[in-house]
C-alpha cells in the first residue's frame, strides 16, 4: 500500500512529530508499506506567530492538490492541523478521498498558555478539523478518551516507540557536574513549564536540554542550572546516561517521546500525573507526583535498570503496526504483515 503523510512539521524541525513520523515509517518496512510525505520542503514558509522557531508554510489549494494526484497514493494521512494539513483535508472532501487523521499537539493548551485564547475555541477548530477522517489516531488512552469525550469522533490508539540501539545505559558519564543530576530535554518554551522544575530546592545540578525563545529568560532567571542547548544522536544519547533523574514538568504533552528515551537509558522519571506521564510511565520506572520535588526525591530509589526494562515494551515496530492497522481498518481491510523493504519515496 502506498501511503501519503500530509505534514506540516518536518526537517528541519526537531519535535515529537517529526521524530514520530521518521521513526514510524522507517520501522514500517517489514509491513510492505511505502511512504510519500507532503511537507513544507519546497514552499515558501513564514515563523509562526509567538513561535518564529517554527514556519509554516505558504501555499496554494492548486499547489497541494498537483502533489497529491502526482503521488497517486492508496490512503492519504493528514498528521497535522496547519496550511498543509488543511488544504489536504479540502482536496480530500472535494474528491471524496477516505483520510486518516492524527492528534500530535495539545494546540488548545499552548495556545492558551501564549495567548490566553480560552481552549473550548480551539477544541472546536480541531474538532471541526477531525470530523470528516475516518480516523483520528491519538498517543495514549487518556489522550483518547479525552478527545472522545470533547466530542470527537473514530478516535484510535497510535503509541510511539524508541530506538534501544541508541538510547541505553553507558559506563562513563560525560556530565561532570555534583550528583544528582536532575534532567530535563524538550523546547525550552512556556508550554513546557520548565519553572516548576527550575524552581525547585533541589540537591546536586539541574541540567536543561534544548533551545527555545523561553531560553534567555529562563538563563537570566536561574543561573545556577545547566543549559546545554540543543543536543541530537550519540550527544543526546549520552547525556541522558550520564543523568540520574528524568524529570518532566510538562502539563500539556500528548506522549513525550523524551520519556521513554530517557527510561531506554535508564534513567528514572520524575513527572506530574497528567496525560502523558501517566500512560507512558510505570510505577517501576518512575514517580508521577502533583509535588513535583517529593516525585525528583523518590525518582532517585528507582534501579536504572528497571527503568531500562519498562521501556522494551514501547518499539516502533508496534507503533508502525498500529499505524498500519488503523489505517486498513478505515479501508475496511485487514492488516497483512509483508516483510518488505521500506520504500520512502521521497518528497510528494
Amino acid at each position: 500500500m502506498r501511503i501519503l503523510i500530509a505534514t506540516d512539521a518536518w526537517r528541519p524541525q526537531v519535535n515529537g512529530v517529526v521524530s514520530t513520523l521518521e521513526r514510524m515509517t522507517q520501522a514500517a518496512a517489514e509491513f510492505g508499506a511505502k511512504f510519500e510525505f507532503l511537507t513544507p520542503q519546497g514552499m515558501w514558509t513564514a515563523p509562526m506567530p509567538t513561535y518564529p522557531d517554527i514556519r509554516v508554510a505558504i501555499t496554494t489549494p492548486s499547489k497541494i492538490n498537483r502533489r497529491i494526484e502526482e503521488a497517486a497514493p492508496d490512503h492519504i494521512h493528514i498528521a497535522t492541523e496547519g496550511p498543509i494539513g488543511w488544504l489536504a483535508r479540502r482536496y480530500c472532501l472535494k474528491n471524496r478521498r477516505l483520510f486518516t487523521t492524527s492528534y500530535h499537539t495539545r494546540f488548545p493548551e499552548y495556545i492558551a498558555a501564549r495567548t490566553g485564547i480560552p481552549e473550548r475555541l480551539t477544541y472546536e477548530g480541531l474538532r471541526r478539523f477531525h470530523a470528516p477522517s475516518a480516523a483520528v489516531m491519538a498517543p495514549t488512552p487518556t489522550i483518547g478518551a479525552d478527545l472522545t469525550r470533547r466530542g470527537f469522533e473514530r478516535v484510535r490508539l497510535w503509541s510511539r516507540g524508541v530506538n534501544h540501539a541508541l538510547f541505553r545505559p553507558r559506563g562513563e558519564p560525560t556530565l561532570d557536574l555534583p550528583r544528582p543530576i536532575f534532567l530535563c530535554v524538550g523546547r525550552v518554551a512556556v508550554e513546557k513549564n520548565l519553572e516548576a522544575l527550575l524552581g525547585l530546592d533541589l540537591p546536586g545540578s539541574t541540567v536543561i536540554v534544548g533551545d527555545g525563545p523561553e531560553r534567555a529568560s529562563l538563563e537570566r532567571r536561574y543561573p545556577r542550572a545547566h543549559f546545554l542547548g540543543a543536543r541530537h544522536g550519540e550527544a543526546l544519547a549520552q547525556i541522558y546516561a550520564s543523568a540520574d533523574v528524568f524529570v518532566f514538568p510538562s502539563r500539556t504533552d500528548t506522549f513525550g517521546i523524551v520519556l521513554i528515551e530517557a527510561m531506554a537509558s535508564g534513567l528514572p522519571v520524575a513527572a506530574f500525573p497528567v496525560p502523558g506521564p501517566i500512560d507512558v510511565v510505570g510505577p517501576e520506572a518512575g514517580v508521577l507526583d502533583e509535588d513535583l520535588r517529593a516525585a525528583c526525591l523518590r525518582a532517585l530509589t528507582i534501579p536504572r535498570e528497571a527503568a531500562r526494562e519498562y521501556s522494551l515494551r514501547f518499539t516502533w515496530r508496534e507503533s508502525a503496526r498500529q499505524f498500519l492497522e488503523n489505517v486498513e481498518a478505515a479501508r475496511g481491510k485487514p492488516l497483512r504483515v509483508k516483510p518488505k523493504r521500506l520504500e520512502l519515496v521521497g518528497e510528494a
